[in-house]
């Protein structure tokens, strides 16, 4: 009698995992066909690129705006600053720091000699996130922008 308990639990347990893989095989073939026509999961990017950071930026502790309007292949970024005028970088740039994309900035203009936003790409939330360098006062402080 206990043998034959036995077999009907065996046999139960492999029916069940008989469903499971029934169930479960299609869910596994339409995560692996999820991939947009004409290209394969693998081939899809895994980090974000430059063209990321194309638009405006906004700090919401202030409305300080950044506005990028390109990024070149070699990471030179076209933008402006707004406090709430209009100021030229004197210098920004993207770059890859391994899977982490990265933005400087640098404003040379009146009140701000110097001062620098070292940002990088938060693609969890869509933010820019990191450090503001307040140069003629000399001093740090963490910030953030957010998409507008």
């Amino acid at each position: 009698m206990a043998a034959f308990r036995a077999r009907g639990v065996v046999i139960g347990l492999l029916a069940g995992l008989a469903l499971t893989a029934i169930v479960a095989g299609p869910a596994i073939a339409q995560s692996a066909a999820a991939a947009p026509s004409g290209t394969t999961a693998a081939a899809l990017p895994t980090k974000p690129g430059f063209a990321t950071l194309k638009g405006t930026w906004v700090r919401p502790d202030g409305g300080y705006r950044i506005v990028v309007a390109s990024v070149g292949a070699d990471g030179r970024i076209e933008a402006m600053y707004f406090n709430p005028g209009q100021l030229p970088f004197a210098k920004a740039q993207a770059a890859m720091d391994g899977t982490q994309l990265r933005a400087s900035f640098e404003l040379r203009a009146g009140g701000y000699d110097g001062s620098t936003y070292e940002l990088r790409y938060d693609p969890a939330s869509d933010r820019l996130t990191g450090v503001y360098f307040q140069a003629v006062i000399k001093q740090r402080f963490d910030v953030y922008f957010v998409r507008k």
